[in-house]
């Protein structure tokens, strides 16, 4: 597939695996919208990408925002050819009756709610023009239920069963829906699931070696650069030290 000048949609773009998606495709020579809440740093990413960008400042939370932004988009942005479903975290790591329940809203209005905002506003277009892919980015949480996990890995599983729901309904077009689902991965992600505790976040890739968000970068590049008669499902990928959710080999 050749990418140049193709229209690529990635929320949750400032850091991570957002960041990384961004950088890979900006090197194919696609023009890339870049959706997230920190509207500075998505805008320092932006000026050192080597491709056309349109910076939205978009919180996938606000049903009202996702659609209005979205549909305001400037007609030279407005065909997008693939949707990166991104944005998402983890909140917390406590045993369901002792949890914080603005932690559980947070998840659930990112993971779960944002998603189908986005998807709601960007998929129509694609079956208008019979093209398109969505790849959402999943996690071995919507796989494995882990201890104190609760509420993160049920978000999780809702993104894999919208996945499938979504591909399905779309049977009939051209269009590809695809779930890349990672385990350990050293990003952000701990550092928020942990409300900025730094010394704690460590302790979660202490002794092995983590994925990388490039590592999942690749991995929806994969998806979305292969013939169009193939569609992948679901890719899962894990650290060579990781055997499942919680059975890590750590050398400590």
């Amino acid at each position: 597939m050749d990418f140049k000048n193709k229209i690529i949609f990635i929320t949750g773009a400032s850091s991570g695996i957002g960041e990384a998606c961004a950088k890979l495709f900006a090197a194919q020579g696609a023009r890339l919208i870049l959706c997230a809440r920190r509207d500075k740093r998505l805008q320092l990413l932006a000026s050192k990408l080597p491709t056309k960008t349109f910076v939205m400042q978009l919180d996938v939370r606000d049903q009202k925002q996702v659609q209005q932004k979205i549909e305001l988009l400037p007609a030279e942005w407005s065909q997008i050819s693939i949707l990166v479903n991104n944005a998402g975290l983890a909140r917390g790591l406590s045993k369901l009756h002792e949890g914080d329940l603005e932690d559980w809203q947070e998840m659930i209005d990112t993971n779960i709610k944002g998603l189908l905002y986005v998807s709601r506003a960007v998929v129509p277009g694609m079956i208008e023009r019979n093209s398109g892919h969505i790849v959402n980015i999943g996690s071995i949480a919507g796989h494995e239920v882990y201890p104190a996990g609760n509420v993160y890995c049920a978000t999780k599983h809702a993104v894999a069963a919208l996945t499938k729901g979504l591909r399905m309904d779309l049977t009939g077009t051209a269009l590809r829906v695809s779930t890349v689902d990672p385990g350990m991965v050293e990003t952000e992600f701990s550092l928020v699931r942990f409300h900025g505790d730094n010394q704690q976040a460590k302790k979660v890739y202490q002794g092995m070696q983590p994925l990388t968000a490039e590592d999942i970068a690749d991995a929806v590049f994969y998806c979305v650069s292969r013939p169009a008669h193939v569609q992948i499902a679901d890719i899962i990928l894990m650290p060579t030290a990781q055997r499942s959710a919680t059975l890590v080999s750590r050398d400590i």
